[in-house]
């Protein structure tokens, strides 16, 4: 598997916000230069389709590709099904077994490289880092003025990264790092002799980007929309319900993964309805899973796994037992005959701005046990 393979088979939570966003606004166009820039940080297009339906469901297909890392033979399969079911001809490619694999690479590739690119920046920006540091991609037939730049140290409020912020053209796979220190840009791949050209800006009078840089690729992806970006990841809120929980889902399917292996901040694992968070005093919606909860889960109930904590939502939406136990917790049951069930509780803050999973555990399997724990939880509603 290719380095860029790899790296789309690795969602991260600003990526998948990143695109997400994009979806908000689906623009039908005929050619691929019909929207340009940082437009495409808020909107998404494929050349040549112009109905919003197809471009729904296509839009979704890839969506799942970055939020699930299911490659791109599953998104070719999405694809073909999508172009028959809307009767979709004459698009770029379309005829030829070489032309439809290299229109539905370009596609596929793209809008993972960019999405990708876009959550990158926001990262950057959120991690405050001092120094960015260009390296190239390692491809075989490299731009000399991609090459040229590897090791480039600069500081991150530089106006070269808001023109030169990768991708900078159809199939770049350069990438962006950080550092705190020049000491650390170093060992990052920096490079202290590598100077900025004096013409990095320079416009091409014939594509009107600097040279060595595609025409339309002269901007960071995600750079005018990196705070919502960061918003969107972390404030659920003001998502409708079906919205929110699906874009949980699409984290605890990629995401969640890293977090749960190395547990930092809170993890948005779930959300409760308007009714359950009135009784709770909850102004909030979305349950967090913090990083102390975790560890405490991980010392009283070490057998749980990551497949466990992806059962959150379904353990509060198909509850058999809903219990409030106080003021401010409900504890969600849920018997599963086809397997063991979880019990989960659920607590709002004091204030009511806060809303957070305090404990998840398995029920027993042993009939008897679990009738004992059902009987003493149910004493709690009483």
């Amino acid at each position: 598997m290719s380095d860029l393979a790899a790296t789309f088979r690795k969602p991260f939570a600003e990526q998948v916000a990143a695109f997400q966003l994009r979806l908000g606004d689906l623009v039908p166009t005929s050619r691929w230069d019909d929207i340009q820039r940082s437009a495409h940080d808020r909107s998404f297009m494929v050349a040549g389709a112009v109905k919003v339906e197809l471009l729904e469901d296509l839009g979704k297909a890839v969506r799942e590709a970055i939020a699930e890392g299911t490659g791109f033979e599953t998104f070719k399969k999405s694809f073909r099904e999508i172009v028959q079911r809307h009767g979709w001809h004459g698009w770029t490619g379309e005829g030829t077994p070489g032309g439809e694999e290299w229109r539905m690479r370009v596609i596929y590739r793209t809008n993972m490289r960019v999405s990708y690119q876009a959550g990158r920046f926001a990262q950057l920006r959120e991690g405050g880092f001092k120094y960015w540091i260009y390296r190239h991609g390692g491809s075989h037939e490299p731009r000399p003025e991609h090459l040229a730049l590897d090791g480039l140290i600069l500081e991150a409020d530089h106006p070269f990264w808001l023109v030169w912020f990768p991708p900078n053209g159809w199939g770049c796979s350069c990438n962006v790092y950080g550092a705190r220190s020049m000491a650390a840009a170093i060992r990052r791949g920096g490079n202290p002799n590598v100077k900025l050209p004096g013409n990095w800006n320079q416009r091409s009078p014939r594509t009107g980007t600097p040279e060595g840089i595609d025409k339309g690729w002269d901007y960071a992806p995600g750079a005018s929309a990196a705070d919502t970006i960061l918003a969107f990841r972390d404030k659920l809120e003001s998502l409708s319900s079906s919205s929110s929980q699906g874009l949980i889902e699409s984290w605890l399917q990629g995401p969640f993964k890293s977090w749960f292996e190395d547990p930092r901040g809170a993890w948005p694992l779930a959300r409760i309805t308007d009714e359950d968070a009135s009784l709770i005093g909850s102004q909030r919606r979305v349950a967090e899973l913090s990083a102390e909860t975790m560890a405490k889960q991980r010392r009283h109930h070490p057998e749980l796994t990551i497949e466990d904590y992806a059962q959150a939502q379904a353990t509060i939406d198909l509850a058999t037992h809903r219990i409030q136990d106080g003021d401010s917790s409900l504890i969600f049951v849920r018997e599963d005959p086809s397997s063991q069930g979880h019990v989960l509780v659920v607590k709002a803050t004091r204030s009511g701005q806060g809303l957070f999973i305090t404990s998840m555990r398995r029920l027993s399997r042993d009939e008897g046990e679990r009738d004992r724990v059902l009987r003493r939880l149910l004493k709690k509603g009483d």
